[in-house]
């Protein structure tokens, strides 16, 4: 369905290595799928002058790159082209935003205005106040939003500093702070699949499950950013963001309605809920390492985190967390958070061990349901079953798995997903400020701890499984990593 109103997307860091791989081919895919309103335009932003002509060829071949000439569509993309202006906001200009609050209405683009700021963290605050100084944030006769990437602060104090220089211009309906893993379709997927089967949600609850595990692996190590990465942590990058709003999709309570505000009411409540980590049992609840050279699959050997870095650091590259959820559905329930660099597979996956019931020939059930998000979205369940012959004791277990996407299924890259929420207004997929502070208030005390050197930072051998002494977290001997599982196409 088309938008129903226009709209003008203005677009900071156009020539930075996001807009090219995926802000602009996402644009150009909503334009193909006739999701943008007639009158849509977009007005890339950048630092350097550049003409007209050469943008819109800088911009076809970024189209072409990415989906080649063979089936793409001259008329749309005429039709996207013609959406596109250029506007060089030159750094030394001070009057460089009042003249782009002028290029937009003396080009009579639509006030209805969408700010992708796609620049650094730093960088938030200043364009924020340049924008309200300029006019273009007043919403009296139409719509003003802002979306700004994370991370939003590396710590509460730091975002809570930069949620008081952005508020002092816009309101929390104004504030679209994205998470790009929330625009995932099978991340989308997981409320459906909890709150649509009605064999599920009996028995989403302490009553029948033992534990959960929420896990996000990646074969690949630090690469050239080892600065970047030395300051942030896998904590940081990736549990305090991705992780716990995976974990909040599928624990939180069903929301009175699939809008965007009931959705994140409900996110904020199961966020709030969580328990602190216990300090003085730290170690039985957090647990950190670092990865040493090893071999990759297909990669062949590579070197140690350390080696990469070139100097000693504390830093972690594998992460895991113990949490409790202090509600009724989930008292005692464990919840087990993991991610690291370098291991054995690539896969981001939710594992729900049920709990074990004691059959009448003395073995226990082994049931699992597993929601693989990445690298292919697939839901998988384990159960036993009885082997045919004469041992009428005799079981085994089998695996019903199948792919949520099917060939013929639309395929859509989040970005896309998260624009065209941000174009029509929906914000069920972007982080309020309350999840935010939720988030650092549980990552926080984790942070000031690992500071105290006396704490270890284990090791693992790139290429290998989750190290033997990560266990210590778990709440009982028979408690296990789950390994993720693969279904053929």
């Amino acid at each position: 369905m088309t938008q129903n109103e226009a709209s003008t997307l203005v677009l900071f860091g156009a020539k930075g290595n996001l807009a090219r791989v995926k802000l602009i081919p996402g644009l150009f895919k909503l334009d193909l799928a006739n999701k943008l309103h007639p009158n849509m335009k977009i007005v890339s932003v950048g630092r350097q002058e550049e003409s007209h002509q050469d943008w819109l060829t800088n911009i076809q071949n970024i189209i072409r790159a990415k989906y080649g000439d063979k089936d793409l569509d001259a008329s749309v993309l005429e039709r996207f082209l013609n959406r596109n202006i250029y506007h060089a906001n030159l750094p030394d200009d001070p009057e460089a935003f009042k003249k782009l609050s002028k290029r937009i209405i003396d080009e009579k683009l639509s006030q209805n205005l969408a700010f992708f700021l796609s620049v650094r963290p730093s960088d938030f605050a200043n364009i924020i106040d340049d924008l309200a100084a300029a006019g273009m944030l007043d919403e009296t006769n139409n719509w003003k939003r802002v979306l700004i990437e994370k991370p939003f602060g590396y710590d509460s104090q730091s975002a809570a500093e930069l949620q008081t220089s952005i508020e002092k211009h816009l309101k929390e309906t104004q504030i679209y702070r994205i998470d790009h893993y929330l625009g995932k379709f099978a991340l989308q997927n997981i409320l459906f699949t909890r709150f649509y089967n009605s064999f599920l949600e009996p028995i989403w609850n302490k009553h029948h499950i033992d534990h959960i595990q929420v896990t996000n692996h990646e074969t690949l190590g630090v690469g050239d950013r080892t600065t970047f990465y030395n300051a942030t942590g896998a904590l940081r990058d990736m549990m305090q963001s991705h992780i716990l709003q995976t974990l909040t999709l599928a624990t939180m309570e069903k929301p009175t309605a699939f809008s965007p505000e009931d959705i994140r009411a409900e996110k904020i409540k199961l966020l709030n809920s969580i328990k602190q980590i216990p300090l003085d049992n730290f170690e039985n609840n957090v647990f950190r390492a670092q990865y040493i050279s090893g071999e990759i699959k297909n990669e062949g050997p590579v070197k140690g985190y350390l080696e990469e870095l070139g100097e000693e650091s504390l830093v972690e590259t594998y992460a895991a967390v113990k949490l409790f959820i202090d509600n009724e559905r989930w008292k005692d329930v464990p919840i087990y958070l993991r991610t690291a660099k370098r291991l054995h597979e690539n896969a981001t996956y939710i594992s729900i061990k049920l709990k074990p019931q004691k059959i009448f020939n003395n073995e226990f059930s082994d049931n699992w349901i597993i929601i693989s998000i990445q690298p292919k979205e697939s839901i998988h369940i384990e159960m036993k079953t009885k082997v045919p012959g004469l041992d009428e004791t005799k079981t085994r277990k089998i695996q019903l798995s199948g792919g949520i996407r099917m060939p013929e299924d639309e395929t859509i890259d989040s970005y896309e997903t998260l624009l065209l929420d941000l174009i029509e207004g929906n914000q069920s997929r972007f982080l309020h400020i309350d999840e935010v502070n939720a988030q650092w208030r549980l990552i926080d005390p984790i942070i000031e701890k690992w500071q105290d050197k006396n704490i270890p930072v284990h090791n693992y051998v790139a290429g290998s499984t989750d190290p033997i002494a990560s266990k210590i977290i778990f709440e009982n001997d028979d408690q296990f990593w789950r390994t993720s599982i693969n279904i053929e196409d």
